[in-house]
């Protein structure tokens, strides 16, 4: 053996190390500095785990070919090494991938808290895929045939999802329900059926709400997405309440407009519950049979804040009402009677 026939294999070895931690060193220092300042943190998952695997890709392939410019080992022995260098790449591609796809998932889970309870699943369902795909890469790369196998696992496959077709159908609508966030973990909503409640927990199968009174609403969740939902935190939880009222005939309306904006304000102030900037109106509508009825405009932080400060409004303003003179009518029927002729 020559020098020459020696030192090549050793320089090649060297020359891809150096070249795997040259990468390395780049990812490290520079691409990380530019993922540092991006508001995502899914490319930082995805430098940390290639930075370190790139490496050994590198070292694999250094050995692949040197070991092709070794004289002493036998032919045979060398036509395997491309072979079983793509295998060992396919295995450290395949824990890279694995790895990346459970940190992206991870990432979305913490910026959306209403599909957390998804991630666990989803993260499975990913590393079986990824893994599967392994599998039948590193079976073609032996040489055997895959297309049966596919078309078996197709096949069983479709009787899988038949046999559990409902379930799949509850799971694919909660993934809708927490990627389009029609509802979410904590909102007040009222369904079609007229139920409503606040949002407890998002499931892969079903959606937890919780009525007023503390009981627990169960809603499959293709029910929920196919229903019609009013969703009263979006889009934010601030919201109108309406007091209807009537007046007398007789009753100076702008004085009752004055008055009843007074009172509105000073409730929406001192009340738990009310928006204390927020100017109150009122419009009227309506001539009755024996009043004249106008809306009360006000607004409340949420949806239940509304049932606090309407009790509280009704008494201030029937207090307010008597002591200015203002009538708040009933209603009063006249019923006559012939007389008799005797």
């Amino acid at each position: 053996m020559t020098i020459e026939e020696f030192l090549t294999p050793i320089l090649i070895l060297i020359g891809f190390i150096v070249a795997g931690y040259a990468l390395r060193f780049v990812l490290n220092v520079y691409v990380t500095r530019l993922t540092r300042k991006t508001k995502t943190k899914i490319d930082d998952t995805i430098i940390d785990a290639i930075k370190g695997p790139i490496v050994v890709i590198f070292l694999i392939m250094g050995i692949r070919f040197a070991l092709e410019r070794v004289t002493f080992i036998p032919t045979d022995i060398i036509g395997y090494l491309p072979t079983i260098s793509y295998l060992l790449i396919i295995l450290i591609a395949t824990l890279v991938t694995a790895r990346i796809t459970a940190g992206i998932l991870k990432h979305f889970g913490t910026v959306r808290p209403s599909v957390r309870a998804l991630m666990p699943t989803l993260q499975k369902i990913m590393k079986i895929i990824v893994y599967f795909v392994a599998f039948l890469l590193i079976l073609d790369a032996l040489g055997i045939q895959v297309t049966a196998l596919v078309a078996a696992f197709g096949i069983g496959g479709l009787a899988v999802a038949f046999a559990l077709q409902g379930t799949l159908s509850e799971f694919f609508a909660g993934i809708y329900i927490m990627s389009d966030r029609p509802v979410r973990v904590g909102d007040y909503v009222e369904l079609e059926s007229g139920q409503k409640g606040y949002v407890l927990d998002i499931g892969w199968r079903s959606t937890r709400i919780r009525e007023l009174p503390n009981n627990i609403i169960v809603v499959p969740n293709s029910k929920l997405a196919g229903t019609i939902v009013t969703n009263y935190y979006l889009p934010e939880p601030e919201m109108a309440t309406l007091v209807q009222v009537g007046v007398a005939y007789s009753s100076d309306l702008e004085k009752v407009e004055r008055v009843t904006i007074d009172v509105g304000k000073k409730v929406l102030e001192k009340v738990t519950g009310g928006v204390p900037e927020f100017m109150p109106f009122i419009r009227y509508h309506t001539f009755s049979d024996f009043s004249i009825n106008f809306t009360v405009i006000l607004r409340v932080k949420e949806f239940v804040d509304k049932y606090l400060i309407t009790h509280e409004f009704v008494k201030e303003l029937h207090k307010r009402y008597k002591k200015e003179g203002i009538v708040i009518p009933f209603p009063i029927r006249t019923i006559y009677m012939p007389k008799r002729r005797g």
